[in-house]
Protein backbone atom coordinates (compact mmCIF):
# COMPACT_ATOMS: atom_id res chain seq x y z
CA UNK A 1 0.00 0.00 0.00
CA UNK A 2 2.82 2.29 0.62
CA UNK A 3 4.10 1.87 -2.45
CA UNK A 4 0.74 2.76 -3.77
CA UNK A 5 0.55 5.84 -1.72
CA UNK A 6 3.86 6.60 -3.49
CA UNK A 7 2.86 5.70 -6.45
CA UNK A 8 -0.25 8.25 -6.63
CA UNK A 9 1.18 11.53 -4.63
CA UNK A 10 2.51 13.14 -7.76
CA UNK A 11 -1.15 12.39 -9.13
CA UNK A 12 -2.75 13.91 -6.05
CA UNK A 13 -0.85 16.88 -6.35
CA UNK A 14 -1.81 17.68 -9.72
CA UNK A 15 -5.02 17.35 -9.49
CA UNK A 16 -5.63 19.73 -6.03
CA UNK A 17 -3.18 22.19 -8.18
CA UNK A 18 -5.04 22.12 -11.23
CA UNK A 19 -8.29 22.21 -9.95
CA UNK A 20 -7.26 25.32 -8.56
CA UNK A 21 -5.84 27.01 -12.06
CA UNK A 22 -8.90 25.88 -13.71
CA UNK A 23 -11.33 27.54 -10.85
CA UNK A 24 -9.27 30.65 -11.16
CA UNK A 25 -10.14 31.29 -14.68
CA UNK A 26 -13.69 31.15 -14.32
CA UNK A 27 -13.13 33.74 -11.10
CA UNK A 28 -11.57 35.76 -13.35
CA UNK A 29 -14.27 36.13 -15.94
CA UNK A 30 -16.57 36.40 -13.24
CA UNK A 31 -14.21 39.59 -11.97
CA UNK A 32 -14.32 41.25 -15.57
CA UNK A 33 -18.14 40.61 -15.79
CA UNK A 34 -17.71 38.13 -18.50
CA UNK A 35 -20.01 35.11 -19.33
CA UNK A 36 -17.13 32.35 -18.50
CA UNK A 37 -17.34 29.37 -20.04
CA UNK A 38 -16.91 27.17 -17.01
CA UNK A 39 -19.84 26.21 -14.68
CA UNK A 40 -17.84 24.76 -12.53
CA UNK A 41 -14.74 22.30 -11.92
CA UNK A 42 -14.36 18.37 -10.17
CA UNK A 43 -10.94 16.31 -9.99
CA UNK A 44 -10.16 12.96 -8.75
CA UNK A 45 -7.57 10.61 -8.95
CA UNK A 46 -8.25 7.24 -10.04
CA UNK A 47 -8.79 4.28 -7.06
CA UNK A 48 -6.39 1.45 -7.43
CA UNK A 49 -9.15 -0.89 -8.38
CA UNK A 50 -10.16 1.13 -11.12
CA UNK A 51 -6.45 1.28 -12.28
CA UNK A 52 -6.13 -2.35 -11.76
CA UNK A 53 -9.25 -3.33 -13.54
CA UNK A 54 -8.28 -0.60 -16.82
CA UNK A 55 -4.74 -2.05 -16.80
CA UNK A 56 -6.26 -5.43 -16.99
CA UNK A 57 -8.62 -4.49 -19.58
CA UNK A 58 -6.32 -2.48 -21.63
CA UNK A 59 -3.16 -5.11 -21.34
CA UNK A 60 -1.07 -2.51 -19.55
CA UNK A 61 1.75 -3.24 -17.33
CA UNK A 62 1.89 -2.04 -14.39
CA UNK A 63 5.38 -0.86 -14.52
CA UNK A 64 4.02 1.22 -17.98
CA UNK A 65 0.78 2.71 -15.82
CA UNK A 66 2.66 6.50 -15.75
CA UNK A 67 3.25 6.34 -19.73
CA UNK A 68 0.11 4.85 -21.29
CA UNK A 69 -2.52 5.16 -18.68
CA UNK A 70 -3.65 8.99 -19.05
CA UNK A 71 -6.28 9.29 -17.31
CA UNK A 72 -5.09 8.45 -13.09
CA UNK A 73 -5.25 12.19 -12.66
CA UNK A 74 -8.86 13.06 -14.16
CA UNK A 75 -10.50 16.44 -14.09
CA UNK A 76 -14.00 17.29 -15.24
CA UNK A 77 -14.80 21.28 -16.82
CA UNK A 78 -18.35 21.81 -17.00
CA UNK A 79 -20.00 24.00 -19.06
CA UNK A 80 -23.24 26.15 -19.38
CA UNK A 81 -23.55 25.68 -23.65
CA UNK A 82 -22.14 22.98 -26.03
CA UNK A 83 -20.31 26.91 -27.83
CA UNK A 84 -18.38 27.28 -24.86
CA UNK A 85 -16.76 24.25 -25.29
CA UNK A 86 -14.54 24.81 -28.17
CA UNK A 87 -12.97 28.51 -26.99
CA UNK A 88 -12.16 26.71 -23.93
CA UNK A 89 -10.21 23.98 -25.61
CA UNK A 90 -8.24 26.94 -27.58
CA UNK A 91 -7.64 28.69 -23.71
CA UNK A 92 -6.21 25.45 -22.49
CA UNK A 93 -4.23 25.48 -25.55
CA UNK A 94 -2.59 28.36 -25.36
CA UNK A 95 -1.40 28.10 -21.28
CA UNK A 96 2.74 27.44 -20.87
CA UNK A 97 1.99 25.75 -17.42
CA UNK A 98 1.30 22.23 -19.06
CA UNK A 99 1.48 20.68 -22.57
CA UNK A 100 -1.53 19.65 -24.59
CA UNK A 101 -0.38 16.31 -25.81
CA UNK A 102 -3.68 14.79 -27.40
CA UNK A 103 -7.14 15.81 -28.24
CA UNK A 104 -10.30 13.41 -28.55
CA UNK A 105 -13.47 15.12 -29.60
CA UNK A 106 -16.82 12.99 -28.95
CA UNK A 107 -19.15 15.94 -29.31
CA UNK A 108 -18.48 15.96 -32.90
CA UNK A 109 -17.85 12.48 -33.04
CA UNK A 110 -19.57 10.46 -30.63
CA UNK A 111 -19.61 7.08 -29.16
CA UNK A 112 -21.60 4.18 -30.32
CA UNK A 113 -23.23 4.29 -27.07
CA UNK A 114 -24.38 8.26 -27.50
CA UNK A 115 -21.73 9.38 -25.32
CA UNK A 116 -20.68 13.36 -25.59
CA UNK A 117 -17.78 14.88 -24.39
CA UNK A 118 -14.16 16.64 -25.07
CA UNK A 119 -11.02 14.69 -23.92
CA UNK A 120 -8.06 16.45 -23.10
CA UNK A 121 -4.89 14.93 -22.18
CA UNK A 122 -2.15 17.09 -20.83
CA UNK A 123 1.78 16.61 -19.55
CA UNK A 124 1.89 18.55 -16.16
CA UNK A 125 4.40 19.31 -14.11
CA UNK A 126 4.38 18.29 -10.60
CA UNK A 127 7.21 19.82 -8.20
CA UNK A 128 8.51 17.37 -5.61
CA UNK A 129 11.11 17.09 -2.86
CA UNK A 130 13.17 14.86 -5.61
CA UNK A 131 12.82 17.53 -8.55
CA UNK A 132 10.28 17.64 -11.10
CA UNK A 133 8.33 14.95 -12.21
CA UNK A 134 5.80 14.96 -15.41
CA UNK A 135 2.73 13.07 -15.44
CA UNK A 136 -0.33 12.25 -17.33
CA UNK A 137 -3.72 13.89 -16.31
CA UNK A 138 -6.97 14.10 -18.45
CA UNK A 139 -9.26 17.04 -18.48
CA UNK A 140 -12.63 16.08 -19.74
CA UNK A 141 -14.57 19.49 -20.90
CA UNK A 142 -18.76 18.72 -21.27
CA UNK A 143 -21.85 20.25 -21.01
CA UNK A 144 -24.00 19.93 -17.58
CA UNK A 145 -26.81 17.70 -19.76
CA UNK A 146 -23.97 15.59 -21.11
CA UNK A 147 -22.45 15.37 -17.45
CA UNK A 148 -25.42 13.97 -16.50
CA UNK A 149 -25.81 11.44 -18.61
CA UNK A 150 -22.43 10.31 -18.69
CA UNK A 151 -23.06 9.98 -14.81
CA UNK A 152 -26.53 7.60 -15.21
CA UNK A 153 -24.81 5.51 -17.90
CA UNK A 154 -21.68 5.08 -15.57
CA UNK A 155 -23.66 3.70 -12.74
CA UNK A 156 -25.44 1.21 -15.23
CA UNK A 157 -21.89 0.26 -16.73
CA UNK A 158 -21.11 -1.34 -13.04
CA UNK A 159 -24.35 -2.57 -12.86
CA UNK A 160 -24.33 -4.58 -15.60
CA UNK A 161 -20.47 -4.83 -16.38
CA UNK A 162 -20.61 -3.26 -19.78
CA UNK A 163 -23.20 -5.93 -21.20
CA UNK A 164 -26.58 -3.54 -20.95
CA UNK A 165 -29.39 -5.11 -21.94
CA UNK A 166 -30.39 -4.03 -25.86
CA UNK A 167 -33.91 -1.70 -24.22
CA UNK A 168 -32.04 -0.48 -21.57
CA UNK A 169 -29.36 0.77 -24.51
CA UNK A 170 -31.59 1.84 -27.02
CA UNK A 171 -33.18 4.19 -24.41
CA UNK A 172 -29.69 5.07 -23.32
CA UNK A 173 -29.04 6.51 -26.76
CA UNK A 174 -32.54 7.72 -27.27
CA UNK A 175 -31.70 10.01 -23.70
CA UNK A 176 -28.23 11.14 -25.17
CA UNK A 177 -29.62 12.76 -28.32
CA UNK A 178 -32.55 14.01 -25.93
CA UNK A 179 -29.41 15.84 -23.71
CA UNK A 180 -27.90 16.93 -27.10
CA UNK A 181 -31.06 18.56 -28.21
CA UNK A 182 -31.47 20.45 -24.94
CA UNK A 183 -28.26 21.96 -25.40
CA UNK A 184 -29.03 23.11 -28.86
CA UNK A 185 -32.18 24.19 -27.70
CA UNK A 186 -30.28 25.87 -24.88
CA UNK A 187 -27.53 27.82 -27.67
CA UNK A 188 -30.31 29.44 -29.69
CA UNK A 189 -31.57 31.01 -26.35
CA UNK A 190 -28.10 31.45 -25.16
CA UNK A 191 -28.46 35.12 -25.01
CA UNK A 192 -31.73 34.76 -23.51
CA UNK A 193 -30.37 33.10 -20.64
CA UNK A 194 -27.45 35.28 -20.24
CA UNK A 195 -29.76 38.58 -19.64
CA UNK A 196 -31.95 36.65 -17.59
CA UNK A 197 -29.05 35.58 -15.30
CA UNK A 198 -27.09 38.96 -15.87
CA UNK A 199 -30.24 40.52 -14.19
CA UNK A 200 -30.84 38.24 -11.64
CA UNK A 201 -27.00 38.70 -10.30
CA UNK A 202 -27.71 42.43 -10.68
CA UNK A 203 -31.09 42.49 -8.71
CA UNK A 204 -29.22 40.05 -5.59
CA UNK A 205 -26.26 42.61 -5.42
CA UNK A 206 -28.46 45.89 -5.44
CA UNK A 207 -30.66 43.56 -2.48
CA UNK A 208 -27.20 42.75 -0.75
CA UNK A 209 -26.29 46.35 -0.98
CA UNK A 210 -29.46 47.19 0.81
CA UNK A 211 -29.23 45.22 3.43
CA UNK A 212 -25.62 46.54 4.41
Amino acid sequence: MKQWDLFLEPYKQAVEELKVKLKGMRSQFELNSEHSPIEFVTGRVKPIASILDKANQKGIPLEKLETEMQDIAGLRMMCQFVDDIKPLVEMLRKRNDFVLIEERDYISHKKESGYRSYHVVIEYPVQTINGEKKILAEIQIRTLAMNFWATIEHSLNYKYEGQFPEDIQLRLQRAAEAAFRLDEEMSIIRNEIQEAQAFFTRKKEIKKDGEQ
